[in-house]
């Protein structure tokens, strides 16, 4: 018979590993965590050598709502010896292969976590109905969908040869079956960090002509000052709570760059890269193409040719040999089926009405919680989308589903003071 939960989990990422950690607030409750791939990963296709976490160590799944957790990444340092040989390396932020293997460790540690299965449909009839393949795998009174976002590649792509068309997330592997040939003329689009370690990489391959072609009108610095980190504090999103929709979209738009800017030591990296290799060789191996929005490209015999259009309406065209496409992401489907999705509240986007506790409305939201996480940043802000307060996104879907104050969380020394 098919198992039942007190809540099911799709995916098995930071966000749901955060809930489970803290799950035993409401035992004997239990949660099942629902994950596609076959094992415990992270972002396994960006792990290039020399990325680093744009976020400080403490904020783990769980050290912000209770550092004596025995699933904090501290206890994780200690009980696998390596507490002193990070320390004493004296990195500003910890290497991301670092951070991926701590999600291991922590998901090896937590019970029922179920890999190699994608639950591709959802159904209610009375209770929620997971299903993977055409077979029912669980059913539970309540529901966490955190299955991530997926690589955005334009459709003007799809006719490219595939052979010289890279996404971002697979780089780090696809490099290995790539000639090794540093002259090999390559364009990689996007304005972010990840467009930025994908530069990185090819650099550190030995390749020396690489355009960086992006939509931004610079490729702008990721905000870590301070005052940007006001933003990822319970006490602002408590107050962007409370704002109207148009505010909270016009203030997400003009704090971006505090989420999505490239981090100062991987941009200083190309950069200095570039300087020296000039001296070294003459040229520049990377040329740094801001302002440019790609909108079309077309295979010609063994070269991929985008066409660009610039901030001054002009239009380029740029070949190379291999692309890479950095080009931010997008939201994963929904899995629901057409009568549960029938009983949920949409907005005029079509996406469904997030609360302010991150469950979704419908029709059965008082007995069953649908949360979605990842997908309210209009919503909660920025912080929806970012690992800042992971705990503390947990502590609020735990105090929803228990319809009362389990988990309390403390913002108390706050100089900043919000409208």
């Amino acid at each position: 018979m098919t198992q039942t939960f007190h809540t099911v989990g799709i995916g098995a990422g930071p966000a749901n590993l955060s809930l489970a950690a803290m799950y035993d607030t409401l035992a004997p409750h239990d949660i099942a965590l629902f994950e596609a791939r076959d094992r415990p990963g992270w972002h396994d296709g960006m792990l290039h050598s020399g990325v680093r976490m744009q976020t400080g160590w403490v904020k783990d799944l769980v050290s912000l709502y209770d550092p004596t957790h025995p699933l904090s990444f501290l206890n994780y340092l200690v009980t696998t010896g390596r507490v002193y040989a990070l320390l004493g390396a004296g990195f500003d932020t910890i290497p991301r292969i670092e951070y991926q293997q701590y999600l291991v460790w922590a998901a090896s540690r937590l019970p029922r976590i179920t890999y190699g299965t994608r639950v591709d449909r959802v159904e209610f009839d009375g209770a929620l109905v997971s299903h993977s393949g055409g077979a029912e795998v669980a059913r539970s009174r309540h529901l966490v969908l955190g299955s991530g976002t997926v690589p955005f590649v334009p459709e003007f792509l799809d006719a490219l040869d595939p052979r010289h068309l890279f996404v971002a997330d697979e780089l780090h592997q696809r490099l290995a079956t790539v000639p090794d040939e540093p002259d090999l003329p390559w364009i990689v689009i996007g304005s972010g960090q990840t467009s930025a370690e994908c530069v990185a990489a090819l650099l550190a391959r030995g390749c020396r002509d690489i355009r960086w072609i992006g939509r931004r009108s610079w490729f702008a610095p990721l905000e870590d000052s301070p005052s940007a980190n006001d933003l990822y504090r319970p006490a602002y999103q408590e107050a962007f709570l409370t704002l109207s929709r148009d505010v909270r979209e016009r203030l997400v738009s003009g704090q971006i760059l505090t989420s999505d800017g490239i981090s100062p030591g991987t941009l200083r990296g190309v950069y200095q890269h570039n300087y020296e290799e000039r001296l070294r060789t003459g040229r520049f191996p990377v040329t740094i193409m801001p302002s440019r929005t790609v909108t079309g490209a077309r295979q010609l015999d063994g070269e991929v040719e985008l066409e660009c259009l610039t901030a001054g309406s002009g239009e380029e065209r740029h070949r190379a040999v291999n692309l890479v496409v950095a080009a931010g992401r997008r939201q994963a489907p929904l899995p629901f089926d057409p009568e549960l999705t029938a009983l949920i509240d949409l907005d005029e986007r079509g996406e469904p009405v997030i609360e302010s506790d991150y469950s979704i409305r419908w029709k059965h939201a008082d007995d069953h919680k649908i949360f979605v996480l990842n997908r309210g940043r209009y919503v909660q802000g920025l912080v929806d989308s970012n690992l800042s307060i992971l705990p503390i996104r947990s502590a609020m879907i735990l105090n929803s589903i228990a319809g009362r104050t389990v988990c309390r969380f403390r913002d108390d020394y706050l100089s900043t003071r919000w409208a």
